[in-house]
Parts: C-alpha cells; sequence; structure tokens
C-alpha cells in the first residue's frame, strides 16, 4: 500500500530529472543561454544540479518502494 505512492514520486522525479538534464543539454550544445537575465554559467551549472537531484531522488524513491 506504501509503495504506490513511492513509485509516483519516484517516476515523477527520474522524468523531471531526466528532462532538465537533456533539455539543458541541448541548449549548451546549441550555444544558447539556459536561462534570460542569468549568468549562463550559474544558469546552466544550477539547471544541471537540479536535474541531477531530481534524478538522484526519483532513483532513491523508486529504490525504496
Amino acid at each position: 500500500m506504501e509503495s504506490g505512492p513511492a513509485i509516483f514520486a519516484g517516476t515523477a522525479f527520474v522524468l523531471f530529472g531526466a528532462a532538465l538534464l537533456l533539455w539543458t543539454a541541448a541548449r549548451l550544445r546549441q550555444r544558447v543561454p539556459v536561462a534570460h537575465g542569468v549568468s549562463p554559467v550559474a544558469s546552466a551549472v544550477l539547471s544541471l544540479l537540479f536535474g541531477i537531484a531530481a534524478l538522484g531522488g526519483g532513483i532513491w524513491c523508486l529504490g525504496y518502494a
């Protein structure tokens, strides 16, 4: 019964983290800013960190499901 919410949350985090990492990589490959009005380096680094954190959190949730 408790594994249902963990599977849902884990899947949501994994999908969000993977999509954020793919989107950031595509923006960096095209040499387009990741976020407007922010330092290009800071926005790329923060986007990568949050993508990795979301992906790791999702994998952790799925590990306990």
